[in-house]
């Protein structure tokens, strides 16, 4: 049998692994592109604290009988809305806000999840369980997922600008407050998409790897979306194959591989940054 038989055809024969290669590819779409915003706007501590924030929530919407995606979704913003008011109203940076709040509900989460009886296993809720995830819960991903990704790209423009200067988007007339907790609310709202698929912690590395890997690579916003994209559609399709043959979880493996591509864009970027200095130290 052939490389492209054995290694790519034969796990997707199976009906879990083709389930899994789908929610994969549309939450490694939709997090790259918002990737791209965090990276640019210095929010790469948000999205980890949003990520870890969110375990109570889905403890307490398992107790009242809710979506784990609306108590998901309701724990994420409340800590972000949370994070900008003590930010404005307090004499402490952001950075330590962030790590107080989420260390908080995170904490919190843990301390509810051991005492409610839930057939629910932590393990799943920290770091996914792509291979399980059915088709309602796909249907489910791409209800959030797809709308999502649809804003940012038709609001990339207003998004950029907000997140380089904030001073002349106000300027201009654009509803700065609106495009902050709009932005906030799609953190969220991808870190719901992501929850089943590679859990809690896991959704911080596919936030900042595509985003930082098309940062590298490219000073176009544009081309920087499309790299950042790719790379984590290569990431998700070649990290569901390894974890199939590795016998391994699939979350992990797809954020080993875009690891592993940040440290070749870092590569490349060093090495053309050494070639450039390089060239302007030579004499006229």
């Amino acid at each position: 049998m052939s490389f492209v038989e054995t290694w790519l055809l034969a796990p997707l024969a199976h009906e879990f692994m083709q389930r899994a290669l789908i929610v994969a590819l549309m939450v490694g779409a939709v997090c790259a592109v918002l990737s791209c915003f965090l990276v640019l706007k210095g929010w790469s501590l948000m999205g980890d604290a949003v990520s870890h924030a969110i375990l109570p929530g889905v403890v307490l919407a398992h107790v009242t009988g809710l979506p784990f995606a609306l108590g998901a979704f309701g724990a994420g913003l409340g800590c972000a809305i949370g994070i900008g008011y003590l930010k404005q109203n307090s004499r402490v940076k952001e950075d330590t806000v962030m790590g107080i709040v989420f260390s908080g509900m995170f904490a919190l989460g843990l301390v509810l999840f051991v005492k409610v009886d839930s057939d629910q296993h932590l393990m799943h809720i920290l770091f996914g369980d792509m291979l399980g995830v059915r088709w309602p819960d796909i249907a489910e991903t791409a209800a959030i997922a797809v709308p999502t990704a649809a804003i940012l790209l038709a609001k990339r423009r207003d998004l950029l600008l907000h997140a380089f200067d904030p001073g002349h988007a106000r300027a201009i007339g654009l509803p700065v407050g609106w495009l902050h907790f709009g932005l906030l609310a799609l953190l969220a709202l991808t870190i719901v998409v992501a929850l089943k698929a590679v859990g809690i912690i896991l959704v911080v590395a596919m936030l900042i790897a595509p985003g930082a890997i098309g940062f590298l690579t490219t000073r176009r916003f544009d081309r920087m979306l499309a790299v950042a994209v790719a790379s984590a559609l290569i990431s998700s399709l070649a990290g569901t194959i390894l974890s199939y043959h590795l016998d391994a979880a699939s979350g992990p493996c797809i954020v080993v591989v875009q690891a592993a591509l940040f440290a070749v864009a870092l590569v490349v970027n060093l090495r053309r940054a050494a070639r450039r200095a390089g060239g302007a130290a030579q004499p006229a």
